[in-house]
């Protein structure tokens, strides 16, 4: 599902105290400031190469939200992860943890926010869990509900209904 991006700050306005705002202060890495799409999650910990699984697949215009425990000890994206992902149509990353090669990063067309950077590559076990409910900076992140991100922040909402879709 193909969702467009919308200003965060016109969704906390239509939402109100409800609404479902990230706290953290996630930095923009990618070449695409806003981006808006149904959530996928991986949850890792200084190891990539799940994410990297999941980025292998096609994304629909989708967001993935990358739950890496906060660690800027490694990177979990750089640019060959990124071209990954832009490539098989992901419409952004979210990111609790570090990337790499920003500069590379900023020239793509792709959303990415994260807490900040590392040149450390991480590990590559497989470790990790995909498609479970995530949690940080005051926020769940759901699969299959929807993330707008834009450079004010990240707001989550449900999916629409079905009635609202035809």
């Amino acid at each position: 599902m193909i969702v467009e991006p919308r200003p965060t700050a016109d969704l906390v306005d239509e939402i109100g105290p409800d609404v479902r705002s990230c706290d953290l202060q996630l930095q923009q890495y990618g070449g695409r400031a806003q981006f808006a799409g149904p959530i996928s999650t991986v949850r890792c910990f200084q190891d990539n190469a799940l994410l990297k699984s999941v980025l292998s697949e096609p994304g629909n215009g989708g967001v993935l939200v990358i739950d890496g425990d906060g660690s800027l000890h490694t990177a979990l994206v750089g640019d060959v992860i990124a071209e990954l992902a832009r490539g098989n149509g992901w419409a952004g990353l979210i990111i609790n943890g570090a990337v790499r090669d920003s500069a590379t990063l900023r020239t793509l067309d792709i959303g990415i926010k994260a807490l900040g950077t590392n040149p450390r590559k991480s590990t590559k076990t497989g470790a990790g869990q995909r498609d479970v409910a995530v949690e940080f900076g005051g926020v769940t992140f759901v699969p299959g509900e929807i993330a707008y991100a834009d450079e004010d922040g990240i707001v989550v909402v449900p999916p629409p209904s079905p009635s609202a879709e035809g």
